[in-house]
């Protein structure tokens, strides 16, 4: 600061800025940065790790979390693999991570799996840093719009011009990832704001979340009045309706209306298997769903959306709902919805308890060729009780959901938002909220080049995850959709677009490179050995299946 020519750096702000110089402290008490008080006010919080890929403008951040205690950093080696591991560490927790990322390019790169978070109601809250406040003003070159980028992935966004307020704004982050069903914080921190000291260390402030709101009788009756007068009912399931409870609620009022159960086509967490309410999903192809739900006259909302398809096709519906039915809300995605099917299971005088719960069924190991759907019984014979299953197999994993329904229970978290890459983070994550539960991630090939990277962090962190790769080296479902779209006959050139096979990955190799250990089959023997051997030892392992 005296280089630039002022005798005072209390007058230009920006060693300590304005009101937070040491002098001010009680004689004795240890000056705090702005970083430290806002990793100390985190932690009071309850957020207790934080996944990282931290550049220049964050080392202070860094220092903070070296010196205050109660933050576990967990390092991931691209930004996509930091805000995915949130993602699934937020689902099974039920309170967020904090993610630590390198200005704007860095929040880039994790964009696509904050938006799977967004579209799955996952509490998270990002930490972004910035240049100082100064030396914004001269155009750096990783200089960029955060708060821009950060806006279409996140509910909240808030710069910290001062470093005294950064305790309030952590707190408020808090209090806004923490809301029904679970929103995206991001909170940008500008180099100052990190280093300069504070003039008092006060309490951390408490974050103060808002309740999930009720959902009012009337909207209750007028629900219970609908399902009365409906010819053929079907109740869409959505976020937290998927967990033990609420489904046992909605089977209540199936057994007592005749209401048929579905979810939606891809859930943030749904607890499944053997004692537990078995749920149709929404089919994924358009033609498929209303085929499906033909005849029924009203879909009753419980947290969930109006079904619609995942892409437009030429003549084909976009909305999914049958002709001549309607839709009618019980509750919103932001509501109270396992409170709201509590209460309309009272107002249908639905029955304590129903007798159509998963009968406990293994299918038996898989036999003859390797191919997704014997991988998918050899998963249902040997998937541990209590287990989680992070889903991005795309077009293979269509059968390890199917083989598995009788398993013990277990919990399934899928790809919500769409934006592939999400499962060996989501299951890095999920590994370190429950470290005493098996995590199983099946996920295509295609997928698992995105974000190949939280293999490393699964190694270094000694997670206890089994990686099952579905080798078929192709983007499949793009081969299906370009018929799909009526994009005519995949000629040589489209067909170097969607297939991944030249060069072939070897993904044991990658995995063993990054210190997991990796086998790699071509037969169902070898794989239902293989499968055996991980399940039956912790740590990190990979599974690579050629199909």
């Amino acid at each position: 600061m005296i280089a630039l020519g002022q005798s005072n750096p209390r007058q230009i702000g920006i060693a300590f800025g304005p009101d937070r110089w040491p002098a001010d402290l009680a004689a004795g008490e240890h000056a705090m940065n702005g970083a430290e008080a806002l990793i100390e006010t985190l932690v009071a919080n309850g957020v207790e790790v934080c996944f990282n890929n931290p550049g220049t403008s964050e080392m202070h951040l860094v220092g903070a979390i070296d010196k205050v205690p109660g933050m576990r950093p967990i390092l991931g080696l691209f930004e996509g693999a930091v805000t995915g591991a949130a993602d699934g560490y937020g689902r099974m927790a039920g309170k967020p991570a904090c993610t630590l990322l390198h200005l704007g390019p860095g929040l880039g790169n994790g964009l696509a799996n904050l938006h799977n978070a967004k579209k799955a109601g996952t509490p998270i809250v990002n930490i972004v840093g910035e240049h100082a406040t100064y030396h914004r003003k001269y155009d750096a070159p990783l200089s960029s719009d955060i708060a821009s980028l950060a806006r279409p992935m996140s509910h909240w966004v808030q710069t910290v011009e001062h470093a005294a307020d950064g305790p309030r704004l952590a707190s408020l982050a808090v209090a806004e990832a923490l809301g029904t069903p679970g929103r995206i914080a991001t909170l940008i921190l500008p180099a100052d704001s990190a280093w300069n000291e504070l003039g008092r260390r006060d309490a951390p402030p408490r974050a103060r979340p808002a309740a999930a709101p009720q959902v009012p009788g009337a909207r209750i009756d007028a629900a219970a009045k609908a399902l009365r007068e409906a010819k053929s009912a079907a109740i869409v399931l959505g976020n937290d309706a998927m967990r033990e409870g609420p489904l046992l609620a909605a089977a209540r009022i199936a057994a007592a209306t005749g209401a048929r159960l579905y979810a939606e086509t891809f859930s943030k967490r749904t607890e499944r298997g053997a004692g537990r309410v078995a749920v149709k999903t929404i089919p994924y192809f358009a033609e498929m769903a209303l085929d499906e739900l033909k005849g029924v006259d009203l879909l009753l909302l419980a947290g969930a959306r109006i079904p619609i398809a995942f892409f437009a096709y030429p003549g084909k519906a976009s909305v999914l709902v049958p002709e001549g039915a309607r839709t009618q809300d019980l509750a919103r995605p932001d509501e109270d919805v396992p409170d709201a099917l509590e209460a309309l299971a009272e107002a249908v005088g639905a029955p304590r308890s129903v007798n159509t719960l998963q009968e406990a069924k293994r299918p038996g190991l898989g036999e003859g060729r390797l191919n997704a759907h014997e991988i998918g019984r050899t998963l249902g014979e040997l998937l541990p009780e209590n287990a989680i299953v992070a889903d991005e197999g795309c077009t293979c994993g269509l059968w390890a959901s199917v083989h598995t329904a009788g398993a013990p229970p277990h919990d399934w978290l899928q790809l919500t938002g769409g934006s592939i890459g999400l499962g060996i983070p989501l299951a890095t994550g999920a590994a370190v909220a429950c470290p005493d539960r098996k995590v199983v991630c099946i996920q295509g090939d295609g997928g698992a080049m995105y974000t190949i990277q939280a293999l490393w962090t699964q190694a270094r962190e000694g997670l206890d995850v089994v990686t099952i790769v579905f080798a078929n080296r192709s983007y499949a479902i793009l081969n299906i959709e370009f018929d799909r779209v009526g994009a005519g006959k995949a000629g040589e050139k489209a067909q170097s677009m969607l297939e991944i096979g030249n060069p072939e990955i070897n993904f044991a190799e990658l995995a063993r490179a990054m210190g997991v250990n990796a086998m790699r089959c071509t037969t169902v023997e070898a794989f239902n050995k293989a499968l055996a051997d991980c399940m039956a030892t912790k740590g990190p392992h990979l599974i690579e299946a050629v199909l």
